[in-house]
């Protein structure tokens, strides 16, 4: 199903197909290498949530214009541009379902045609023409960056606690959800509760998002995410699940887990994944996800009434309960 066909998208239906229109459009070079990976990871099967938050924060708060299709364009090439840095920080080799692009044309082009999207991001954002919005996104891009040197930085770390592990995730994946939401609310001219409003639901929506993602990679199934299960292991990175469950099962099975994240890989991923599955760490993880829901959901309360509202809400559930 394509994005614009499902529910949450409906209401912008043809925001979405002209948001699509408009990627297309920037993804323009002179250089046919940029323009190949750029379109190989923009088509490659993602609902486009963050894009989705500016055209329904917009809407819901009475938007008219159309700048918002530019500046939904414009976040998309900025997480795009993520996700090619990712994988060849990560070394992954599999995404959606689909090879990485650096796993197909190598670490080199893929860092450089993150960069060229970046860049072509900023472009986009002078075309918007709003000094807050540049301001909101330009101090977006500093804290991604920090969350993801943060999360780097935590690799192999066993002794990590719960408000460093919160710390990363808030930088690194929710501060786009809250960058789009947010400048959506600017946009629209909003009342500045109804933009904080949809500035604080951006942010509890990527925290969840990023727990059940963190969840899924201990319960979750490969053909269904798209990647692996038991990437964040293999990788050594210490989530949530493994940061809870280091607190309360035995010191036998703290240390089985200690070990794994220090030394990475997936020897002992078998043995992980029963722990952390009895200890009760996965509840606990889905548990922090839907009191970030929660707060998002409280916040929805200061909008008005609208489809775009109802979307805002669905989204917020589909969080939780989505399994890839």
């Amino acid at each position: 199903m394509q994005p614009n066909a499902l529910p949450t998208h409906a209401p912008v239906a043809d925001d979405f197909a002209a948001v699509d229109r408009t990627i297309q459009q920037q993804l323009a070079s002179r250089v046919p290498l940029v323009q190949t990976i750029g379109h190989y990871i923009v088509e490659s099967g993602g609902k486009r949530l963050r894009p989705l938050l500016v055209l329904l924060a917009a809407r819901a708060l009475g938007y008219e214009g159309d700048r918002h299709i530019l500046l939904a364009a414009l976040i998309e090439f900025m997480h795009t541009s993520t996700l090619l840095h990712d994988d060849v920080v990560d070394e992954s080799s599999l995404r959606r379902g689909k090879a990485t692009a650096n796993e197909a044309w190598g670490n080199a082009p893929s860092v450089l045609v993150g960069d060229f999207l970046y860049s072509r991001s900023f472009q986009m954002m002078v075309d918007v023409g709003s000094m807050r919005i540049m301001a909101i996104l330009s101090s977006a891009t500093s804290t991604i960056a920090e969350g993801e040197v943060l999360q780097l930085t935590n690799i192999g770390n066993a002794d990590i606690d719960e408000q460093a592990y919160f710390d990363t995730i808030q930088g690194k994946t929710a501060m786009l959800f809250e960058a789009a939401s947010h400048t959506g609310a600017v946009l629209a001219g909003g009342s500045e509760r109804q933009v904080e409003a949809l500035q604080v639901y951006g942010r509890q929506l990527g925290m969840a998002f990023q727990l059940i993602d963190d969840l899924l990679d201990y319960q979750g199934n490969a053909d269904a995410m798209g990647k692996n299960v038991g990437d964040d292991l293999a990788e050594g990175k210490p989530t949530l699940p493994l940061i809870h469950a280091l607190k309360v099962t035995s010191e036998t099975e703290a240390a089985v887990i200690r070990k794994a994240i220090e030394e990475g890989g997936l020897e002992h991923l078998d043995e992980v994944l029963s722990i952390v599955q009895r200890c009760g760490a996965l509840e606990y993880t889905r548990e922090q996800a839907n009191r970030c829901v929660e707060l998002a959901l409280d916040e929805l309360e200061h909008l008005p009434d609208s489809p775009f509202k109802d979307s805002l809400t669905l989204l917020a559930h589909q969080a939780v309960e989505r399994t890839s």
